[in-house]
C-alpha cells in the first residue's frame, strides 16, 4: 500500500493529445453550427429570387470545407444530437425548401395566365378560333372578339375603354326609364327620354351637354392616372404579377362601401367581382342600345305597356319559372359538341318532387272547392259578397240628401 505507483513517461503526451482532439472537435462544432444557421441568409444576400447556380456552387464549396475539418460524428448541443458533417447540407436543404415554398405561395397568390390556352376555339363563339390574346387570363375574357380588335390594338387600352363604357351604360340603363317615369313633360320628347335618335329640346340639350362635359373632364383627368402606390393598385399588381405589370383596367382606387372584398380579400374573389361587373356592364350596353332603337322604331317610351315598369303578375311568374328551370336543368358547355339540355345533379328527383307537390295541392284544392261550393249553396256567400259593395254605396248616398 505504501508502494509508489509507477508513472508512465508517455502519460503527459497522451493527455496533451486528448486536449488537442477535444479542442479540434469543439472548433469544428462551432464552425458547422454557425454555417448551418447562416445558410438561409444566402437568400437575403442574393435577393428574394431563386438562388443562381453560382450561388449554389459557393455554398457547396463552403460546406465541403467545413465538413472536412473534422470526422467527429455526433455531439450533444442543448440536449439534442447534431450530425456535424451533415449540418451545412441540412441548412442548405432548409434554405432550398424555403425558396420552393415561397415560390409556390407567390404562385398561389396571383392569377395564373392561360386559363383557356389549350382551347383552339372561342368559348363565346365555338365556331370561330380563339383570339391569341384572349386566353381566359383576365376577368370577363371568354374569347369573344369576332372583329379582332384585341389583336389590332393594345389589350389594356381596349379593356379600359370597355369598362368605362360598361359603367356609363349601367348608369344610363337605370336613368333612361326612370326619367320617363318621373321627369316633367318639358324634359321629355313626347314622353320619351331625350337622345340622339329621339331629339332634344333646348333645356334637355343643355342638361345632356353638361352631363357629357362632366364625364369628358373626368376622363381627361383620369386617363393617365397612376395606380402604383395606391391600395388597390398594389393588390392588383400582385394579382397580375404573372401576367404583366400594368395592374387592372378601370382601377380608380375607389370603393367607399368596401364591396370589393365582400367575398374575400384575395385575387380569386377580386377577379370574380370584376367578372360580375363587366358582365353586368355588357348587358347594360346591349340594353341601352335596345331602348334607343325601340323608341325610335315605335315612337313610344320604353316604360309604356312594359311588365318591368308597372305592377303585374307576369314578371314574378316568369322569374319563379326561371329559378325553377335552373334548379332542374342545365345547358352543357358551349365548347363541347353537341350542345344539350340535361338534368342537373338531383334535377330529375327535384322535378318528381315538384310534380308530386302539384298533384297533392290539386287534390286539396278539389276538396276545398267542393266544401266551399257546398257552403255557398247553403248560405249564399257569393251572392252576399257581390252585393255588399252596392249596399255600402247606397248606404253612403243615403246620408247626403243632395246626392
Amino acid at each position: 500500500g505504501n508502494q509508489k505507483r509507477k508513472t508512465d513517461p508517455s502519460e503527459p503526451f497522451r493527455q496533451k493529445k486528448k486536449m488537442k482532439i477535444s479542442a479540434a472537435a469543439f472548433l469544428a462544432l462551432l464552425v458547422s453550427k454557425s454555417a448551418a444557421f447562416t445558410a438561409p441568409s444566402l437568400s437575403v444576400q442574393y435577393g428574394a429570387s431563386a438562388l443562381s447556380a453560382a450561388t449554389l456552387d459557393v455554398a457547396e464549396e463552403s460546406a465541403a470545407k467545413v465538413a472536412a475539418t473534422s470526422d467527429v460524428k455526433e455531439q450533444m448541443v442543448s440536449g439534442e444530437a447534431v450530425i456535424m458533417k451533415g449540418g451545412v447540407e441540412e441548412g442548405m436543404n432548409t434554405d432550398l425548401e424555403w425558396q420552393v415554398k415561397a415560390a409556390a405561395e407567390k404562385k398561389d397568390d396571383s392569377i395564373t395566365p392561360g386559363r383557356y390556352a389549350d382551347m383552339e376555339n372561342s368559348i363565346a363563339l365555338p365556331f370561330l378560333p380563339r383570339p391569341a390574346t384572349l386566353d381566359g387570363t383576365h376577368a370577363g375574357d371568354f374569347g369573344f372578339d369576332p372583329l379582332g380588335f384585341s389583336e389590332k390594338f393594345d389589350l389594356y387600352t381596349m379593356q379600359e375603354a370597355e369598362i368605362r363604357h360598361a359603367r356609363l351604360a349601367m348608369l344610363a340603363v337605370i336613368g333612361w326609364p326612370l326619367s320617363e317615369l318621373i321627369a316633367p313633360d318639358w324634359m321629355l320628347q313626347h314622353g320619351c327620354a331625350p337622345s340622339v335618335l329621339n331629339g332634344f329640346n333646348p333645356v334637355s340639350f343643355l342638361a345632356t351637354a353638361a352631363a357629357f362635359g362632366a364625364f369628358g373632364f373626368f376622363e381627361f383627368k383620369t386617363s393617365l392616372r397612376r395606380q402604383a402606390g395606391t391600395e388597390f393598385g398594389e393588390k392588383h399588381r400582385q394579382d397580375m404579377s404573372q401576367v404583366w405589370d400594368l395592374g387592372v383596367a378601370g382601377d380608380y382606387n375607389w370603393d367607399p362601401a368596401n364591396l370589393y372584398s365582400v367575398f374575400g380579400d384575395d385575387y380569386k374573389s377580386r377577379k370574380g367581382l370584376r367578372e360580375v361587373e363587366i358582365s353586368h356592364g355588357r348587358s347594360a350596353m346591349l340594353g341601352i342600345t335596345a331602348f334607343a332603337l325601340w323608341e325610335k322604331l315605335t315612337g313610344h317610351p320604353i316604360v309604356e305597356n312594359s311588365m318591368f315598369f308597372h305592377p303585374n303578375l307576369l314578371l314574378p311568374a316568369l322569374f319563379i319559372g326561371y329559378v325553377a328551370w335552373n334548379e332542374i336543368y342545365e345547358i352543357t358547355p358551349l365548347n363541347e359538341y353537341p350542345i344539350q339540355i340535361q338534368y342537373k345533379n338531383e334535377g330529375e328527383m327535384k322535378l318528381e318532387r315538384l310534380k308530386d307537390a302539384v298533384k297533392s295541392a290539386a287534390k286539396k284544392s278539389e276538396s276545398q272547392t267542393a266544401f266551399l261550393k257546398e257552403k255557398d249553396e247553403e248560405y249564399g256567400i257569393t251572392t252576399k259578397l257581390f252585393a255588399a259593395p252596392g249596399k255600402a254605396i247606397e248606404a253612403a248616398k243615403s246620408t247626403y240628401k243632395y246626392w
